[in-house]
């Protein structure tokens, strides 16, 4: 947590941007994302999951398409499917605690990330804030 009181934080978000959609890797999902989700799109609950989630006793992630190479079944052309109750994994990127508390991190995403670095000054105690509520929401991940 040290490094992060030596680098500024600047991100926003930028039009028709979807590369942190297309990284490799999982969404991981609340249960509030998933009822969420299935409420937005319409579908019962258990039709949604059954669909689209990949569920184990300790966690739920999104379960990525087989066949077009996508990372996520909501992602298209347009953006997100399901942008107005995105996941929390999603809608607090790039405050994740891995990324806020290493200057290292942050600069690494930031190569394939366009947002690093653009828009106003973000105050540390504002992203450390965003990555705590990471903390909260996947307590089995941050430990």
């Amino acid at each position: 947590m040290g490094e992060t009181s030596n680098f500024e934080i600047r991100f926003e978000c930028q039009s028709g941007c979807s590369k942190c959609c297309q990284v490799s890797g999982y969404v991981y999902l609340t249960e509030e994302d998933v009822a969420n989700a299935a409420r937005y799109l319409g579908l019962p609950q258990a039709e949604f999951e059954a669909e689209h989630i990949y569920r184990t006793r300790n966690m739920r992630r999104i379960r990525k398409p087989r066949r077009n190479g996508k990372q996520c079944p909501f992602l298209d052309a347009g953006g997100c499917g399901i942008h107005p109750v995105k996941p929390v994994q999603c809608r607090l990127f790039p405050f994740w605690p891995e990324l806020v508390e290493s200057r290292r991190e942050w600069k690494r995403t930031a190569k394939w990330c366009p947002g690093i670095g653009q828009g106003e000054l973000i105050q540390i105690g504002t992203a450390l804030e965003m990555a705590h509520e990471m903390r909260e929401k996947y307590p089995d991940t941050y430990e």
